[in-house]
């Protein structure tokens, strides 16, 4: 076998080492089989880090970029105080609730969010920069038929083709998040952050094992979404919320979040908006939201099931009744990482790099030789 040139052999190396270091991240393809008409659209959550120093570090500016179409649905998702200002710094990560289609055995968000192209743009620019990474430029190609990603025109209207899913997992409906992983994170630690199993991670994004989970990355996280009396036959029947956040409904008249004691819709009038506006919802003598103890495990509460708008706009509600001495198990809100890890990451990120630099100074050699 003939010898490999010295040269060709620092070049291999030095693509070996570049490649260790800086391994790539793939477009993500979420999983969305969900065909019937109820079941193929949704709300999907994403994940979205404002860069540092840019014009996107308040709610308003985050609110512009996605096309949100309140103020008040961005802090719902993120359960903020219905008082918190526009003006705001936006929290890292913010949780941005948008439109899920599914069609052809994948989801992207339902025409939102779209981008304006302004003049010095690239695709990888907007994908990196302005989205932070929750697209590559090649999805941004595809969706809009651009051939030449470096081509692309000042003022042009661009699709920004978030990956999201509406599919139910082990049978039971969820909210499906869309995250961009960070530096220094793991399976375990992100199922441990959000309330899930690495197993059921590894199952919704396709992964062989733990180990191939990059930085970078834009992962499908399932959210465990809270059970709710709600009738099929009211309005938002589909409506899902998961643990750490709430949401408006029935024309903003009631708020709902996720009891993370009893796994079921908390709902309450939404404060601050006027009684002739929205309808009172009430079970007998007691009203929405309300609860009574009627032994030391159970309890009796004036649930939300839904409104209707059929003949006149009308609130429902219904007497549940749930054991609170079997109630469920609160998901574990642990920081993902600990020092130690990120530590020894830094030690490993150290080590790759002595050797790229080893590579580069032997392949000076060798040219200098020449």
């Amino acid at each position: 076998m003939a010898a490999t040139p010295p040269l060709l052999l620092c070049l291999l190396l030095a693509a070996a080492a570049a490649a260790a270091l800086c391994p790539g991240v793939r477009a993500a393809r979420f999983a969305c089989n969900a065909t019937a008409p109820r079941a193929s659209t949704c709300q999907a959550l994403v994940s979205y880090a404002p860069p540092n120093g840019t014009a996107t570090a308040t709610l308003a500016a985050v609110r512009a970029l996605f096309q949100l179409r309140s103020h008040r649905a961005l802090l719902a998702a993120n359960g903020l105080p219905l008082s918190t200002p526009p003006t705001a710094p936006a929290p890292t990560p913010l949780r941005v609730r948008l439109p899920c289609l599914c069609s052809g055995g994948a989801g992207a968000t339902f025409q939102r969010p779209t981008y304006r192209v302004r003049a010095g743009d690239t695709l990888d620019a907007i994908a990196k920069g302005v989205f932070a990474g929750l697209v590559t430029y090649q999805d941004i190609a595809a969706a809009n038929n651009v051939s030449d990603p470096n081509k692309v025109a000042v003022g042009q209207q661009l699709w920004i083709p978030v990956p999201c899913s509406c599919d139910p997992v082990g049978g039971e409906p969820v909210v499906h998040f869309t995250y961009v992983v960070p530096a220094g994170s793991s399976v375990a630690g992100i199922a441990q952050e959000f309330g899930s199993t690495e197993e059921t991670i590894l199952a919704a994004n396709k992964m062989p094992d733990a180990k191939g989970l990059l930085a970078g990355q834009v992962l499908d996280v399932p959210l465990r979404a809270c059970g709710s009396s709600i009738s099929n036959t009211a309005v938002d029947r589909n409506l899902l919320v998961p643990n750490g956040s709430y949401i408006l409904t029935a024309n903003n008249c009631v708020m709902c979040g996720c009891s993370s004691s009893t796994w079921q819709l908390d709902c309450q009038p939404t404060q601050g908006l006027s009684s002739s506006f929205c309808p009172a919802a009430k079970c007998g003598d007691m009203f929405l939201g309300n609860t009574s103890s009627t032994s030391s495990c159970e309890s009796r509460t004036c649930s939300y099931a839904g409104y209707t708008n059929s003949t006149s706009f009308a609130i429902l509600a219904n007497i549940t009744t749930s054991n609170v001495c079997n109630a469920g198990m609160s998901p574990m809100a642990q920081p993902a990482h600990s020092s130690a890890f990120r530590l020894e990451l830094a030690g490993l990120r150290w080590t790759e790099l002595v050797v790229c630099l080893h590579v580069i100074l032997l392949c000076l050699g060798y040219l200098r030789q020449d």
